[in-house]
C-alpha cells in the first residue's frame, strides 16, 4: 500500500496510488482523495477515471485537479489547492507521483497561516524538501503580511 503522510490539519499526501489503496485509505479514515497528477504523465500510471471509480467504490469523495510540475508555484494553482482544502470533507489525501508536488502546493497555501519555518519543518518531518521553493514561500508570506496590514 502507498503510505499516506499527514502534513497538517486535515491534509495528507501520498505518491501514486494503486487500486488496493482506496479501500485501505477509507478504512484509515480518509474521506476525500484529490489527484494532482495529470493523466498520461507517465506510462502505465493509474488514470483519474480509474482512481475516481475505485475511490467511489470505497465510499470516498474524489476530485481531479491535475498540476504539472512546472505549474507548482502558479498563483491560480495554489489558490485552487487552498479552495479545495477549505471546501472538501476531511481528512483529505492529495496525491501525485511522489507526494512532493502536493506538499509544495500545501506549503504555499499554508505559509500565510503557519509561517515559512513551520511549513518547512512540517514538510521536512514528512520527508519533503522545500528548499526549491524557499524564495516563493518567503514572497507569499510577505504578501500575506502586507495584505493583512
Amino acid at each position: 500500500m502507498t503510505k499516506a503522510i499527514h502534513l497538517h490539519g486535515k491534509v495528507h499526501v501520498a505518491g501514486q496510488l494503486q487500486e488496493a489503496d482506496f479501500a485501505a485509505l477509507a478504512e484509515a479514515g480518509i474521506r476525500t482523495v484529490v489527484c494532482n497528477r495529470p493523466d498520461g504523465e507517465a506510462e502505465g500510471q493509474l488514470s483519474s477515471a480509474e482512481a475516481q471509480k475505485w475511490a467511489q467504490d470505497a465510499g470516498l469523495e474524489f476530485r481531479y485537479q491535475p498540476v504539472a510540475g512546472y505549474e507548482v508555484s502558479d498563483e491560480a494553482v495554489v489558490e485552487m489547492f487552498s479552495m479545495l482544502e477549505a471546501s472538501l470533507q476531511g481528512p483529505i489525501l492529495f496525491y501525485c507521483r511522489t507526494g512532493t508536488r502536493c506538499t509544495l502546493l500545501w506549503a504555499q497555501s499554508a505559509v500565510a497561516e503557519l509561517g515559512s519555518e513551520a511549513v518547512t519543518r512540517i514538510a521536512a518531518t514528512a520527508g519533503y524538501d522545500l528548499e526549491p521553493i524557499r524564495d516563493i514561500l518567503v514572497e507569499r508570506l510577505d504578501t500575506a503580511k502586507a495584505i493583512a496590514a
